[in-house]
């Protein structure tokens, strides 16, 4: 006959965090072997027969092994199911039989109480603790054959040890919970913190492809453009203007070597070419000449108030902004026939402004992307939209604490205006 059981469910110690159960259990196997050492010397100076002293150590002996070998994995795991009986039950008899054969084997109780109690669920183990207590006096009733007045003597100890061995196995069982919740609570803080990691490196992540998405398309993006704009008009006066063809040949060699020197340093995180040996000033006034130099435009670069050294991060900042605004001149100011920028100093802040006199465009709340005097947004050469200049700007300048402005209408041309304080400025994604 097939009798089908529950599975044990096991509440192994990974359930409540590393070593929760386990930590505290050598402590456990110490006092278990002191308990057995104790009561085996009690055993060999009992006054019983020789016979019934090594029969009664014999059966205390195959309780280690019973306890090694099924009941401390029990123990340790928080099993519960057909095995923790079968290792109570078996614990229960090898304690009475050496108990019966000398009564000093009930010295045994210090250890057999706390087994029973971790093995079990608290209602059974407190009735197998009050039948392993009973056990000693009902020895003692069953020698005397009669009622024994020596019954009176052990009946109070036996009575204090089920007060004890209960207040001690609820203690137990107590201290193992705390543990176990102990252990959940660790193992849920770890959950978090990894979660916490997790999160907090795809951030990381996020952060360093928004960086450089912004760098590629300050410097690599609009270099090419450029590039392709300077190899398109010699292609065409190649053959009436060739001396205007090469001008623009070498113009768009020049636009080439900066542009790698540019990705170089921003794949090694260094500063960018143009601010190593210059000042932000001269950085700019070197893009305006250039912008000059493709477009034909007139471009005057002015500086107002005292000149300053200013944080690597701000220099960046104020750099790529410029760069982009002279993009949005390149691409949209239609009809444009003058650029002004004006780099002006303060003793608490430093101001960006690009102007030109194009078509303009409407930008309604002034927050709108790219948007060229048509009215219809950027495209790029592909013709998917492409609107990330100007906000990637914006997103640039509001890491350091700064404002961009975009104000512009049909017919009265465009002013982009960054200003950036000069307090203290943690490097961030732009000087990196």
């Amino acid at each position: 006959m097939h009798i089908e059981t529950q599975p044990e469910v096991p509440r192994t110690a990974a359930n409540y965090g590393p070593d929760s159960g386990s930590r505290w259990f050598g402590l456990w196997d110490g006092y278990f072997a002191v308990s057995y050492l104790v009561t085996v010397i009690l055993l060999f100076t009992s006054v019983e027969s020789q016979t019934h002293r090594a029969l009664a150590v014999g059966a205390l002996t195959l309780i280690v092994p019973w306890y090694a070998g099924l009941g401390r994995r029990l123990m340790v795991h928080r099993t519960s199911g057909r095995r923790n009986i079968v290792f109570s039950a078996g614990l229960l008899l090898l304690f009475a039989s050496s108990t019966m054969l000398d009564l000093a084997g009930s010295f045994a109780l210090f250890a057999v109480v706390p087994m029973l109690m971790m093995s079990l669920s608290v209602p059974p183990a407190i009735v197998l603790v009050v039948l392993a207590n009973l056990w000693p006096v009902t020895v003692v009733w069953l020698r005397g054959g009669e009622f024994d007045p020596h019954i009176l003597s052990v009946l109070p100890i036996s009575l204090l040890g089920i007060g004890v061995s209960v207040l001690l196995g609820l203690w137990i069982t107590r201290v193992v919970r705390q543990s176990a919740d102990r252990g959940e609570l660790i193992n849920e803080l770890r959950r978090s913190r990894e979660r916490e990691a997790r999160l907090s490196h795809q951030a990381g992540i996020s952060a360093e492809r928004e960086r450089l998405a912004r760098e590629i398309h300050d410097t690599l993006a609009q270099s090419l453009t450029s590039i392709i704009s300077l190899v398109q008009a010699a292609e065409s006066e190649v053959v009436d203007n060739p001396e205007r063809a090469r001008s623009r040949l070498g113009l768009a060699g020049r636009v080439a070597q900066d542009s790698l020197a540019e990705a170089r340093g921003f794949v090694s995180a260094l500063t960018p070419p143009s601010l190593r040996e210059s000042s932000l000033v001269q950085a700019v006034r070197r893009q305006a000449d250039l912008l000059m130099e493709e477009t034909g435009l007139a471009v005057r670069c002015t500086a107002r108030g005292q000149e300053q050294a200013l944080p690597m991060a701000v220099s960046v900042v104020l750099l790529r902004s410029a760069q982009e605004a002279f993009a949005n001149v390149r691409k949209h100011a239609t009809d444009a026939r003058r650029v002004d920028v004006l780099v002006a100093y303060a003793p608490e802040a430093v101001r960006l402004v690009v102007r030109d006199d194009g078509a303009g465009f409407r930008t309604d709340d002034g927050s709108r992307d790219e948007e060229p005097a048509d009215g219809a947004p950027e495209r790029a050469p592909d013709g998917g939209r492409n609107g990330f200049g100007l906000r990637g700007m914006r997103a640039r300048v509001e890491e350091i604490g700064g404002m961009a402005q975009v104000s512009s209408s049909p017919g009265t041309g465009t002013v982009i205006e960054v200003t950036v304080p000069l307090a203290p400025v943690e490097r961030g994604s732009a000087d990196e």
